[in-house]
């Protein structure tokens, strides 16, 4: 028998639609060939989400081909068969043999695949960021006579402006965040363990909601007093107390699209140091999405935030967002006062607000959301306030 395909989460006009992006960035760089090594680009351009990329492994796109190839350990080929978009002929397993061999590994299998494709002579790009010098070189000496360029980052910066059906999944990744938040405020109480607490969490993010289960799991951040001045922590084998303090940081998974939420939580009344932050930031956020149009830049949003903040007497060191997509954060624009990237209708952004004032307290909140054609569009339903519980 052989693997059947899966459920695809984008139809096939999808993802030729994304493809041909990277192919006009191609033509543009005079570029005949690509090799695709982040996962996070594999995922945008095929729809591969097992957890293979600790071996050597890339989506080779030509020019000439309307469909990409891509190569990965043979034992992981049946899954890339089963959830890629390309034909079945479009997924090369490498053999064992070069698994934890100290001469040789799957790249030699790439750099053989590359030459026998017929790229003698032309131009390969690379994500130069994403390799080493050595490995470079080798593919250099494994072509003689290609042109080398380096496409670092090409691909994220085209990811940048989602499509419709790119939105739709970061909303139902939304609703699930959402549902884990309010897991969260229903089982943190005093003498509970953070890790039960973790675990009824984690189920949620995985369990889904309306008919959408959560395809994967990536950050569940649970920094309770005397832990709420960190930033990434997570869970311990400590329990809550009354009085505690606990910043909760998350985000449900569709398909690789992650949209992230933070929120804080009080058992018990909250001190009123952390009612005047929580007041303060709750100003800034909504200046700083105020700010948020097409046309405005990074850099706008950013200063409506910190000028907000600055007027209720605080500061805050990190910037205060980044772009948001597949596997998280995107390594593109930051929501920072010295990024000038134009806002587009489509964008998203994780406008993350974390404020780690002292070693024993900070405060979080956070919105993911979207540049629409007349403002902006938050992902998430829940309330701007301190959960109290």
């Amino acid at each position: 028998m052989t693997m059947p395909k899966g459920p695809q989460a984008f139809p096939r006009a999808e993802y030729l639609r994304r493809l041909a992006l990277v192919k006009a960035k191609m033509e543009q760089r005079e570029v005949t060939s690509l090799l695709i090594t982040s996962p996070a680009d594999i995922t945008y351009l095929c729809g591969y989400t097992a957890k293979s990329a600790y071996i050597p492994q890339g989506l080779v796109i030509s020019l000439k081909d309307e469909e990409p190839t891509f190569l990965t350990r043979r034992m992981d080929a049946p899954a890339a068969v089963h959830q890629t978009f390309m034909e079945r002929d479009r997924v090369i397993g490498y053999p064992e043999a070069l698994i934890a061999d100290p001469d040789k590994d799957g790249f030699d299998a790439l750099i053989n695949f590359l030459r026998d494709d017929g790229l003698g002579g032309g131009r390969l790009a690379l994500e130069n960021n994403l390799l080493s010098a050595k490995l470079i070189d080798r593919f250099q000496a494994g072509a003689p006579g290609t042109k080398l360029a380096d496409f670092s980052n090409e691909v994220p910066w085209i990811r940048l402006v989602k499509s419709d059906l790119e939105i739709e999944m970061m909303r139902e990744a939304a609703a699930i965040t959402d549902a884990g938040m309010l897991t969260g405020k229903e089982v943190m109480r005093p003498g509970v363990r953070e890790a039960d607490a973790a675990a009824e969490i984690i189920a949620t993010l995985v369990r889904g909601v309306n008919g959408k289960v959560g395809t994967d799991l990536r950050r569940v951040f649970i920094c309770a007093s005397p832990r709420s001045g960190t930033a990434h922590i997570i869970w311990t084998e400590d329990v809550f107390r009354q009085g505690s303090q606990i910043n909760l940081e998350m985000g449900g998974v569709r398909h690789g699209y992650v949209s992230a939420l933070m929120r804080t939580y009080s058992i018990g009344k909250p001190s009123d140091r952390l009612r005047r932050v929580h007041d303060a930031e709750v100003a800034g956020m909504e200046a700083a999405l105020s700010a948020v149009k097409p046309g405005a830049t990074c850099g706008d949003v950013a200063v409506a935030f910190n000028t907000t903040l600055k007027k209720h007497g605080l500061e805050k060191e990190s910037r205060c967002g980044y772009a948001i997509g597949i596997d998280w954060t995107e390594p593109t624009a930051s929501l920072r006062e010295d990024d000038h990237t134009v806002l587009q209708p489509n964008m998203t952004f994780h406008l993350m607000l974390g404020n780690w004032i002292d070693e024993d307290f900070g405060y979080v909140i956070s919105e993911t959301f979207r540049v629409t054609e007349g403002g902006v569009e938050t992902f998430s339903a829940l309330p701007r306030e301190i959960f109290e519980i």
